[in-house]
């Protein structure tokens, strides 16, 4: 190496340890003595080459990363105190072409068995709600991945007998994507990537926080929906005299249990990265009027009921399914109140294509072929009916009976204020709130799901939070303190199992494992509560809404996924912060979010957490990124119909990969759950109390 590349190395490292030095030095140093590293070089068409590395200490205080050989790269190391702990910065400067892989690991001597782990987005404790073939401890208790993977770019321990936890996160500018040839085994990227990787390894029963560029993924990689696969190491290439600046900053922290340990981590992780709204997004105004064009065009009248297409609708054509569902991914109730509402507000500006038929009288055909035709024997919602034969599913689901009804219940509220009432829907969901508070179990959860007798299919509670919003909604219509007692016995659920133990699973009705939905439910249902109780009681009520959205809102991104160019999102501009994760599971992002939003900016003026309303601001700007109208389609067929599985990471349910959409989707709750969060405070409108 000669002395002129040395000593811009230098002045590289030196300008990095200025910017460590100045950001304080009020945390203790870490062990030096736990940290290793490593380098791993690739020739093509031969195995890599793995080396240990030693840390040879400079005269100015930095670090020279070296081997027992000759090494075709120079590795510089600078750490530095910080007030979180200790900020890393490694140069890596090749003395000829190259293709390599560096590597850290931090021993944080802390039990394995014992800990709980937190990869935002993605992994919670030991992700054991989740099955052998999505990543959990059911197969292996050690993990790394890419760091695109994650809502932040963190790993995080937390050792419950202690309440020691130790985080490793970087701190990067992530400007660069490269495409690749494959997914598994030894991969040399075809371009400059920013990602790197980051995870936990048990080694020799203590717990290893693991690190390092360019993205790995062991044991396995996660592909697409339950299907893991060999593991995959990427290389990046570098020219002779070519660097590459890699920092991270690890953290050492005390917490009381791992709800504390995520809110605090969450806190730092919102302070590192400082996500900023989305600039120059589309108006309320134009993105409702560009929506109604779903409605408008995914209208279907037939027997037995007129519906809002969705589920299983294909991207390419977006021709409507023979499918009505009224909650989780077909919402047509909400949607069929959210047209009726926009049409009344505006005049009914928007027709169908053939010019016969308008917005509010399409929703009102929805109601009221609903009301005639939509309910089981015994009284439930027919969640799903395939049209035109009429065949149903034979269970219910809690979630969607609790959506349908959350829906009318906000359509009645509209109605008796606009002076019209409807006795027959009134009759109808008082009879299924009786019934719910019949299948109601005595420590207040609901099944998941059940049949038209009440008999159990699914006695796994997750979904329990969903039942939360329509019971305190019925209690205020309807002025009936049964539903009142009955919502606060899901909430002494909540507490007691959920919220206390940090445990938010199978919300969703397409997975059974850790998901976003269900402490986002839980969150929602708890604020609901706390809307329509005062006092103490009240108080209480808001520090479980707090407690559950710190877990709600990790799941949602504070940076943005770098993409290639060739990616569909890549070329489109799109920016990731604000957007949420789905599932352990379902490894894409979003825009679930409904009145989640509300939530956020409530707790933010209860408590003044200003990072909660912040933060609400950026998921309400960014959402609205992907919206589809003439000559700007955003990968979609038609104008309003909003994307749903956009795909930011290496996983796919089979189709297009990273910086695409599935090619199926469904639209009807992604428009719904925009349009929600585009019309706040409905919920504190329909509980306020009367004055």
């Amino acid at each position: 190496m000669n002395t002129k590349m040395i000593s811009a190395l230098y002045a590289i490292l030196m300008a990095g340890q200025l910017c460590c030095a100045a950001a304080g030095t009020q945390a203790e140093a870490l062990d030096g003595n736990a940290f290793s590293y490593s380098l791993t070089l690739k020739t093509p068409g031969d195995p890599a080459v793995h080396h240990e590395l030693a840390a040879v200490l400079e005269g100015d205080g930095r670090q020279s990363l070296t081997s027992e050989e000759n090494l075709p790269v120079a590795i510089f190391r600078s750490h530095a105190k910080t007030q979180e702990g200790e900020a890393i910065r490694v140069a890596v400067t090749a003395l000829e072409d190259v293709n390599f892989s560096y590597g850290e690991s931090y021993a944080t001597g802390l039990a394995h068995s014992d800990n709980m782990f937190y990869m935002p987005g993605f992994w919670y404790r030991q992700n054991l709600r989740s099955p052998q073939t999505a990543p959990s401890f059911h197969t292996s208790d050690s993990w790394i991945v890419r760091e695109d993977r994650l809502s932040t770019p963190l790993t995080a321990v937390f050792c419950p007998s202690d309440g020691k936890s130790y985080s490793v996160i970087r701190k990067d500018n992530f400007q660069s994507e490269a495409l690749t040839t494959h997914k598994e085994g030894e991969v040399i990227v075809s371009g400059k990537t920013s990602i790197g990787y980051t995870g936990f390894v048990n080694q020799d029963g203590k717990t290893v926080l693991r690190y390092g560029f360019p993205y790995r993924e062991e044991p396995k990689t996660y592909i697409r929906k339950l299907t893991l696969a060999p593991p995959v190491q990427a290389f990046q290439h570098l020219k002779a005299g070519e660097s590459v600046i890699l920092e991270w900053e690890i953290t050492g922290r005390e917490a009381v249990d791992f709800t504390d340990c995520v809110s605090k981590t969450w806190r730092y992780c919102y302070d590192t990265f400082r996500p900023r709204k989305v600039e120059g997004t589309y108006s309320v105004d134009f993105m409702k009027k560009t929506m109604s064009r779903y409605f408008l065009d995914s209208y279907v009248a037939s027997t037995p009921v007129n519906y809002y297409a969705s589920p299983e609708m294909v991207v390419a054509t977006c021709a409507s399914p023979q499918r009505a569902e009224i909650g989780f991914v077909g919402r047509t109730l909400l949607n069929a109140f959210n047209a009726l509402e926009y049409a009344e507000e505006v005049g009914e500006p928007c027709r169908t294509t053939a010019g016969d038929e308008k917005l509010a009288s399409q929703a009102r055909s929805i109601f009221d072929s609903y009301l005639a035709n939509g309910f089981s024997p015994a009284g439930f919602f027919e969640e799903v009916i395939y049209c035109p034969s009429g065949k149903t599913k034979e269970a219910h689901s809690i979630r969607r009976q609790s959506e349908g009804i959350y829906a009318i219940l906000y359509y009645l509220g509209y109605e008796k204020r606009q002076g019209r009432q409807h006795k027959d829907w009134e009759a109808k969901i008082k009879n299924m709130l009786d019934l719910f508070l019949g299948i109601q179990n005595p420590d207040g959860s609901f099944p998941r799901k059940f049949k038209d007798d009440l008999s159990i299919v699914d006695a796994s509670s997750g979904s329990t939070p969903s039942a939360t919003l329509p019971l305190v909604m019925g209690y205020k219509y309807f002025k009936d303190k049964r539903y009142l007692e009955s919502a606060k016995r899901t909430v002494d659920y909540l507490e007691k199992d959920l919220i206390s133990k940090a445990d938010y699973f199978s919300s969703t009705l397409d997975a059974n494992c850790e998901d976003k939905e269900a402490s986002l439910y839980a969150a929602t249902a708890v604020y609901y509560l706390a809307l329509a109780t005062s006092g103490e009681e009240r108080d209480h009520y808001a520090d479980l809404a707090r407690k559950a959205s710190y877990f709600a809102i990790s799941w949602y991104y504070t940076w943005d996924v770098p993409f290639a160019q060739g990616q569909m999102l890549g070329d489109l501009g799109f920016k990731s912060r604000g957007w949420g994760n789905v599932s352990v599971e379902n490894n894409h992002i979003d825009v679930f979010v409904f009145d989640f939003a509300d939530v956020l900016r409530w707790l933010s003026d209860n408590y003044g957490e200003k990072r909660f309303g912040e933060f609400a601001d950026v998921i309400s700007t960014s959402m609205r990124q992907l919206l589809p109208f003439e000559g700007h389609l955003c990968g979609v067929a038609k104008p309003g119909y909003y994307p749903e599985v956009v795909q930011h990471t290496n996983w796919d349910y089979g189709r297009n990969g990273k910086g695409f959409y599935n090619n199926i989707f469904a639209p009807g709750w992604t428009v719904a759950s925009l349009w929600e969060l585009l019309t706040p405070g409905r919920a504190e409108r329909f509980l306020e109390r009367k004055k």
